[in-house]
């Protein structure tokens, strides 16, 4: 059984963006006896089986993390920052590769394992990764410590800096994490603006 997990407020993500054209329903692709890459094709971004309307009803971009070691993956953001599981494809003992919708809060992300031949690397193959995630929570340092227990390592311990509370980890899949809250009203107000 998982801990019990503070929710957190939000997650931001810096990611590139997706764009979809027209894309017909998974029931109509699989009629077409259409196949995953045939599907990207088309305009769709992912392995989502549900039908178009849902895929409109979500929020217009996504972050897709690559990993190694997928199901051990989203296990660990299910306990580390509890984390929500909303879909899942594969990770069986009969299809080992998963990829997976998670949730914080409303805020969706994916975890996939990498396929290089996809172009799909993760930060263990790159040597690093390409993106940060800014998880916003009340207690930056309680998810710091639960995530570091679970096997992340502290890139900066947490502490006051830029306005915020804010502390960095780097998960053990290679993605970094910066954890924290604004100090106040956000975002502050500009120099040039009258009181």
């Amino acid at each position: 059984m998982l801990p019990t997990v503070p929710r957190p407020t939000t997650l931001c993500i810096r990611s590139c963006r997706v764009d979809h054209e027209d894309v017909p329903s998974s029931q109509g692709l699989a009629a077409q006896g259409l196949a995953h890459r045939d599907q990207r094709e088309l305009g769709r971004a992912s392995w989502n089986t549900v039908g178009l309307a849902t895929i409109y009803r979500q929020h217009g971009v996504q972050v897709q993390l690559s990993v190694r070691r997928g199901r051990e993956a989203v296990e660990f953001y299910r306990a580390a920052f509890g984390a929500e599981e909303v879909h899942r494809f594969g990770g069986t003992d009969d299809h080992e590769d998963v990829v997976c919708q998670l949730s914080l809060n409303g805020a969706s992300f994916w975890v996939e394992d990498e396929s290089p031949p996809d172009g799909n690397f993760s930060p263990e193959t790159l040597g690093g990764c390409t993106e940060r995630l800014l998880l916003i929570v009340d207690d930056p340092r309680g998810v710091v410590q639960r995530a570091v227990s679970l096997g992340a390592s502290v890139v900066s311990p947490v502490g006051e800096e830029h306005g915020w509370l804010l502390g960095r980890i780097d998960d053990p899949f290679g993605h970094r994490w910066e954890i924290g809250h604004p100090l106040g009203a956000w975002p502050p107000r500009r120099r040039d603006e009258p009181s």
